[in-house]
């Protein structure tokens, strides 16, 4: 514990934001951490050092938060790096796109604004990179065993890069022309851009690892050609199956899923291949369905367009503006947030059922028939209904609608069905501590647990690594999740 006063005398202050008007100019991250300067040692002075530290529960993958905060405010950030990247393999991707759930939990939180805990986390990274503290994770011997990992999202790198440095030889296929899967063609250039990710990239393949892109697996490469060739094969390929909305008008155009609007926009803003029709929103009325932030995203790639208006539209009710009563501390709470895409510019409405697209002559969508809703109460295990409201039902402009009502489950057809794994009940790949129903398949991250956070599936990744590491080796000395060697001390 750096300063045990901290918290009595620093409150909890982040960097600045570019002016809104000027961010949606671009595509570029806009947060002003240079100007953040010496406060990052006073925030992380804020850290108490708790006898019991909530922070590590509530992060899921255990990170070492009192301690990296102390090692800050020390200004000893090689150690803090150290100690970060000791439980997290891409502290760059969660310290801009993660929800924090351990600063939900912090126990400052009961009664002041928790610890910073993301930015710092951010910090400490760029200054990793910027003094040289991260480096290869490059093994000392090999161990002969090849593990083939099939999606190079969050779980499946994780996955690779902690079984590279246990000396196995990892090979990742990527159907895409480029690495990342949903972090490069998912989440929007201003919250994590392409560079961050090439950058760890480049570090993993100096380790080691190998990565085949434009490898469709299942489709152009066969997997039982992989199965044959690799000791493993471990599945990450995400949950991609998107939740659709059959109403009618669903088919006309305008009307698309979320992931090809903001896909195809990272694809724009980096100068690649669209690869479909493009889908631009300049001067257009923009209809988002969904109050997540996968809509959130599409609502401030539209702002960067030039979009004429932006509706965006949830059947859920609003959430409570505090914490709950049934959420209590240290759960992460269900509560009213407004995102920096919502700072720019967007009309947000809730209880709102979306009942049909209307269309023009020419096939286009150009309106949107909805109407308000309220919720009834239901029985203890039963799921609660809705009813329209009466006179509410109304036509609201729309050239350009997206989906972003998340997803249901990976895709069935393809590697899936060549391997011939069994799933669940919701269509998720099913598996036991990560082994499928076929020996020496694996899985992890989305597409065994269905749609999560980033920082879920890193988690995934390492335990499931720790799994096949064992079941190559008979052992394993990979780290255990620290939150778990705690409860086993």
């Amino acid at each position: 514990m750096g300063k045990p006063t901290g918290f009595l005398e620093f409150s909890r202050e982040l960097p600045g934001k570019k002016d809104p008007a000027v961010r949606i100019q671009d595509n570029k991250e806009f947060v002003l951490n240079e100007e953040f300067g010496e406060k990052i040692n006073e925030q992380s002075s804020r850290c108490m050092d708790c006898g019991v530290p909530f922070c590590h529960n509530g992060c899921p993958i255990g990170n070492i938060i009192p301690e990296f905060n102390d090692a800050v405010y020390r200004d000893s950030w090689e150690e803090a790096w150290n100690i970060l990247s000791s439980t997290n393999n891409f502290p760059e991707f969660t310290g801009r796109v993660c929800p924090a759930p351990c600063e939900s939990s912090c126990v400052l939180g009961i009664n002041q604004d928790p610890i910073t805990i993301c930015n710092i986390e951010k910090t400490i990274v760029e200054t990793a990179y910027r003094e040289g503290y991260a480096k290869p994770k490059t093994p000392t011997s090999r161990t002969g065993k090849k593990v083939a990992i099939i999606g190079s999202g969050p779980a499946g790198l994780s996955a690779a890069e902690q079984l590279n440095s246990a000396g196995h030889s990892v090979t990742v296929f990527e159907r895409d022309e480029k690495v990342g899967g949903l972090l490069r063609f998912g989440i929007p250039d201003f919250k994590l851009g392409m560079d961050i990710i090439d950058r760890k990239i480049n570090l993993m393949a100096e380790a080691g690892v190998q990565f085949e892109v434009n490898a469709h697996v299942g489709v152009t490469v066969n997997a039982h050609q992989i199965r044959q060739d690799f000791d493993v094969v471990l599945l990450t390929g995400g949950s991609t199956v998107p939740r659709d909305l059959p109403i009618p008008g669903r088919e006309l155009k305008g009307v698309h899923f979320a992931m090809e609007f903001l896909g195809q926009n990272n694809r724009r803003a980096n100068g690649m291949d669209l690869k479909t029709e493009e889908i631009h929103v300049k001067d257009k009325h923009v209809v988002v369905i969904g109050g997540g932030d996968t809509g959130s995203d599409c609502v401030g790639t539209s702002n960067r367009h030039g979009a004429k208006s932006i509706t965006q539209v949830e059947i859920m009710p609003i959430p409570p503006e505090l914490r709950p009563a049934n959420m209590p501390w240290p759960q992460y709470p269900m509560i009213m947030r407004t995102s920096t895409s919502h700072e720019e510019g967007c009309d947000r409405h809730w209880n709102i059922l979306t009942k049909e697209f209307i269309g023009d002559d020419a096939g286009n969508v150009k309106a949107l028939r909805i109407a308000d809703i309220v919720w009834k109460d239901a029985a203890p295990g039963e799921r609660p209904g809705f009813e329209e409201v009466a006179g509410t039902e109304r036509v609201i402009p729309c050239d350009n609608a997206f989906l972003a009502m998340g997803f249901l489950h990976p895709e069935p057809q393809g590697v899936l069905a060549q391997l011939d794994v069994a799933l669940d009940d919701r269509g998720n790949v099913a598996a036991t501590n990560y082994q499928t129903s076929q020996k020496g398949v694996f899985a992890a991250g989305d597409m065994r647990t269905g749609q999560s956070l980033v920082v879920r599936c890193i988690n995934e990744g390492r335990e499931c690594a720790r799994a096949i590491d064992a079941f190559l080796m008979g052992d394993t000395h990979l780290e255990a999740k620290a939150d778990s060697l705690m409860l086993s001390a």
